[in-house]
């Protein structure tokens, strides 16, 4: 972004201000434009049921580097135990689980990520969270129980993760990769606010249970916002069922940042499942002087 001075005056030439008064032989002078202090950060965060993590940790780190992904979600991860664990070229994983046999949820970082994690929440097997230093991202991995589960099982997961988000301040970014074990379908006619038209099938109940989870968390249905072929919006494959239950999730007024959202084909790494990844933007911006340190140094300066 370009921040333009009340003088600066456009021109073919670029932009230009000018010094004394004209009449009394002031003189023109090319001034630059006053660019705003910062950098962007670019963010490939993707979600996958990997089935298990057993045997497939090279697999999944050179798929990452393939795919120049930073930050995965994992679900099913079938790891028994509450550990962050260092993987080849730099990656590290942190994960938790409480049965070696089934669920288990974890988040996998780059090299440079994983050095910026500040704090871990381990909810249970099926929610998990991390905020990174860089720019106040909060990333989340979830696994929702699945279709024929008991009312109450499935009630106890969304509760777990409307305490997560609840919990994360409104000024802060949250990214949430999850198997969310539903299908939100096509069209958004009456849910436009949190979702787009780009969706997979019919809706069933527990994808009606992620449209309402967005609706009260202020969040967006990223997948459902980018116009692909079909191929690259269905995250799972079985059986000739093609469909649509892994989902990323952002706030919605961080949607500006995210150019794009699609499903990877092509790997191997998860039998059934497919790899979603999401392309962010962050403006990471240098801090201004406050008022009184601006005036202090001047009187400082002002007193020598």
């Amino acid at each position: 972004m370009t921040t333009i001075g009340a003088g600066d005056l456009q021109g073919a030439g670029g932009n230009w201000a000018t010094v004394g008064r004209r009449s009394r032989g002031g003189r023109r002078v090319r001034r630059q434009r006053e660019k705003r202090k910062g950098k962007s950060v670019g963010l490939r965060i993707g979600a996958l049921n990997v089935g298990t993590m057993t045997g497939k940790g090279r697999e999944l780190t050179d798929m990452m580097e393939r795919r120049k992904v930073d930050i995965l979600c994992v679900q099913e991860t079938r790891w028994k135990g509450s550990k962050a664990r260092s993987m080849r070229a730099g990656f590290k994983l942190f994960y938790y689980g409480v049965d070696s046999k089934r669920n288990g949820v974890g988040v996998v970082l780059k090299e440079e990520f994983g050095r910026n994690v500040l704090e871990v929440k381990r909810v249970s097997d099926r929610v998990m969270s991390l905020k990174l230093e860089t720019e106040g991202v909060n990333v989340v991995s979830g696994y929702a129980k699945q279709v024929g589960c008991e009312p109450e099982e499935k009630e106890r997961f969304w509760s777990e993760l409307d305490e997560v988000i609840e919990n994360i301040p409104m000024g802060e970014r949250v990214v949430i990769g999850a198997d969310f074990n539903g299908h939100v379908g096509v069209g958004n006619t009456g849910d436009e606010e949190v979702m787009g038209k780009f969706g997979v099938k019919e809706r069933n109940l527990e994808g009606q249970m992620v449209v309402d989870f967005a609706k009260r968390m202020d969040m967006a249905v990223v997948n459902t916002y980018f116009q692909k072929r079909e191929e690259h919006r269905v995250t799972y494959k079985s059986g000739g069922r093609s469909t649509h239950v892994d989902y990323i999730l952002c706030r919605r007024g961080s949607l500006k940042e995210i150019s794009d959202c699609k499903v990877v084909v092509g790997e191997s790494v998860a039998r059934q499942h497919r790899m979603v990844v999401c392309r962010m933007t962050l403006m990471v911006c240098k801090k201004k002087r406050s008022k009184i340190e601006i005036e202090s140094g001047w009187s400082g300066s002002a007193a020598r």
